[in-house]
């Protein structure tokens, strides 16, 4: 078993749609398990048409959530189908990963409860809304409503200004990860015992997590932090600023840092001022402080900003384009973009190294179906790894 894919020889079925599941099973299939993604007929998973743009017969997001994974088209409607796929997990599956609507797996009987009936040892990762429990339970969700509802969206972006949400869908994301995180531990526990379990998370918990610090600070205060674009509300000076020619990020995170800073600035006098002398005395006079670091970086080009700042060892940053950070040396240096064996693709792979490798993209993103007969007992279908079938049309 390779260093770099230490699931090799489990076998996994998502039960997922969109973004959470997708990129939680995505993870295991990384890491070497064999990933079968259970699709509706026709149309698969909502993801593969959240496009234009598409390659490879799918949309570019769907491409990203669904590297080295088999997909097997099955309808849910169709109890005969639905028994086939329920015997396959009993027979062959060593985990389940989910996010169908709240209500369908247990309509189905394909909720934990009931496969773990029949199969013990069986790992059943859920994926839910706003969780197991409360007046929005059996409510659905998608990422930008947990940014709403979960205060991130409250935190994010400038006063005064309309709503922002990030960028990346990252309460998804999130979710699928700390639904693997539990599912780790639980293969823990299970090779140890030989008990399965329910794992759970939801989207709501992922977005409250992300805003820990946040609700840790309104506990003492009783006040809800206000929105600081790109500033930390600890930290001063630490946030973009304007330079001649655009933007860069300064972190100067305590006291040595800002001495260093003024100086690279040409403004040692700054660290004298008993408003500026400590990281809580500048904290309160942020506004002035601001405005003064904004003054003088507004005089000189970007790149010049960068080079004293890091000679003087201030932890500093050009704020790029997508365009511009895929075409940083850094970028190319750290090996994260992959090329598929099996497609023009280059996707992005995981951000973890064993023993100093990257874990593969052995496939692409997987053509509608390509392993319906493995589930429903038809015939057997190669898993991820080895030859493929042939790629959809784009």
């Amino acid at each position: 078993m390779s260093a770099a894919a230490p699931l090799s020889g489990l076998v996994v079925v998502e039960l997922g749609t969109s973004i959470a599941a997708p990129s939680g099973a995505m993870i295991l299939a990384e890491l070497g398990a064999e990933v079968i993604k259970v699709e509706p007929p026709g149309s698969g998973d909502d993801a593969r048409n959240w496009g234009p743009p598409f390659a490879n017969g799918a949309s570019t997001v769907f491409n990203a959530f669904n590297r080295n994974k088999r997909s097997a088209a099955v309808d849910l409607k169709d109890v005969s189908q639905v028994a086939a796929l329920r015997r396959f997990i009993a027979d062959e599956v060593d985990i389940v990963v989910q996010n169908l609507r709240p209500g369908l797996v247990e309509k189905l009987g394909l909720d934990a409860a009931t496969l773990r009936a029949e199969k013990p040892a069986l790992i059943y990762c859920h994926l839910g809304a706003f969780g197991p429990a409360g007046p929005l339970r059996d409510r659905p969700g998608y990422d930008p409503l947990m940014q709403a509802y979960g205060g991130i969206m409250g935190i994010t972006g400038e006063e005064g200004r309309p709503p922002v949400r990030v960028g990346p869908s990252l309460v998804d994301q999130g979710a699928g990860m700390w639904g693997i995180i539990g599912t780790l531990a639980a293969l823990r526990r299970r090779d140890a015992t030989g008990e399965g379990c329910e794992v759970g998370t939801s989207l709501y918990e992922t977005a409250l997590n992300w805003v820990s610090a946040q609700v840790s600070t309104l506990a003492v205060t009783g006040r809800p932090p206000r929105k600081l674009g790109t500033e930390n509300a600890g930290i001063a000076p630490y946030r973009a600023f304007e330079a001649s020619d655009g933007w860069l990020v300064i972190a100067a995170g305590n006291d040595n840092l800002f001495r260093r800073c003024a100086a690279a600035l040409g403004r040692p006098e700054w660290t004298e001022e008993p408003r500026f002398r400590t990281n809580p005395d500048r904290v309160r006079e942020r506004e002035a402080l601001n405005a003064l670091v904004g003054e003088v970086v507004a005089t000189r080009s970007r790149a010049e900003w960068l080079e004293r700042l890091m000679d003087a060892g201030v932890p500093c940053a050009p704020v790029l384009a997508l365009d511009e950070v895929v075409a940083e040396p850094q970028f190319e240096a750290i090996g994260m973009m992959q090329r598929a064996p099996d497609s023009d693709l280059s996707l992005l792979g995981l951000p973890l190294r064993f023993d100093g490798e990257r874990p593969a993209l052995r496939s692409s993103p997987p053509a509608l179906g390509d392993a319906t007969a493995r589930v429903l007992g038809e015939q057997p279908v190669q898993p991820a790894g080895g030859e493929t079938p042939a790629r959809a049309a784009e």
